[in-house]
């Protein structure tokens, strides 16, 4: 299906009337959820990257030149990440979970801002970025525990000018990369990892098992803010289609699984759900 370019009062109509045929709906979200609490997304409408891709599991833990760059960049990036607060479309989605049709949220984000917002139901799909855990000893402690003894391994280290990226992510000088004192665990001297899924690297299986569980259990899937492009989240559209659900997209620009929606919605998402939202407690007065 084509997607349809509505403004924000008839995209909340079309989304009313879709959501009001079904009791269980199963949600998968994706980074253009978060562009309004300020956490920029990976991709432009056409779908493709904005930026390089981000780093790799195998180059994460294969090459210390890697390793070094990634902690240079989220050291920059995880104080503004941290702060991030929840927007109108992730307070909305929380309301209409609260004795709405919304059963469980599936997200493709590690910001933590759903559960923020209140959602109880929801599947962490990519892990969360404020978990850090050790590859060699499993030791996991807060990421926010970390920032102090990246300070004091690196009192004289400057990024130059720096730019927030994607996911507590930060463009910084490529030689102050190279200077980077990164961590190493306390316990066993092993390589630190926050607690999520890199590219190349599985979901995994219990998490995947658990939303599939909760999908079969639905009986509509709506997407929103996700292009789909990548295959951990796309596939659940595809079992939700070859399961004869309806699906419904909320997203700005083409997604993967355009084919496959039943509903197609091209609009500004935190308004159209807030919106949504607000129509739904006034009804309930």
């Amino acid at each position: 299906m084509s997607a349809i370019r509505l403004d924000d009062t008839e995209a909340t109509e079309r989304l009313r009337d879709w959501l009001g045929g079904f009791r269980r709906v199963f949600v998968l979200t994706g980074a253009g959820i978060s562009t309004g609490s300020g956490i920029p997304d990976y991709r432009d409408t056409e779908g493709a990257w904005k930026r390089p891709a981000p780093v790799t599991w195998q180059a994460f833990t294969g090459d210390p030149a890697i390793y070094r760059r990634y902690w240079a960049r989220s050291f920059v990036g995880w104080p503004r990440f941290s702060v991030a607060r929840p927007n109108v479309a992730h307070r909305a989605l929380a309301a209409l979970g609260d004795g709405g049709p919304i059963a469980t949220l599936l997200t493709q984000n590690v910001d933590g801002l759903h559960q923020a917002a209140g959602s109880r139901s929801v599947i962490d799909l990519h892990g969360r970025l404020d978990r850090v855990v050790c590859l060699g000893c499993g030791t996991a402690m807060p990421r926010d525990a970390l920032q102090p003894r990246l300070v004091a391994d690196n009192p004289d280290w400057h990024p130059g000018a720096a730019a927030m990226a994607p996911d507590g992510d930060a463009d910084i000088a490529t030689e102050s990369e190279a200077i980077f004192v990164p961590p190493q665990c306390l316990h066993c001297g092993g390589l630190l990892k926050p607690d999520v899924v890199f590219f190349g690297e599985n979901v995994p299986t219990a998490r995947v098992q658990a939303a599939r569980t909760a999908l079969a259990a639905s009986d509509a899937m709506f997407v929103v803010g996700s292009s789909l492009m990548v295959y951990s989240g796309f596939r659940f559209a595809k079992m939700a289609h070859e399961a004869g659900l309806p699906l419904a997209i909320l997203n700005r620009g083409v997604t993967r699984a355009d084919p496959l929606a039943t509903l197609r919605l091209d609009a500004e998402i935190g308004r159209t759900l807030g919106a949504l939202a607000r129509d739904a407690s006034a009804g309930d007065e």
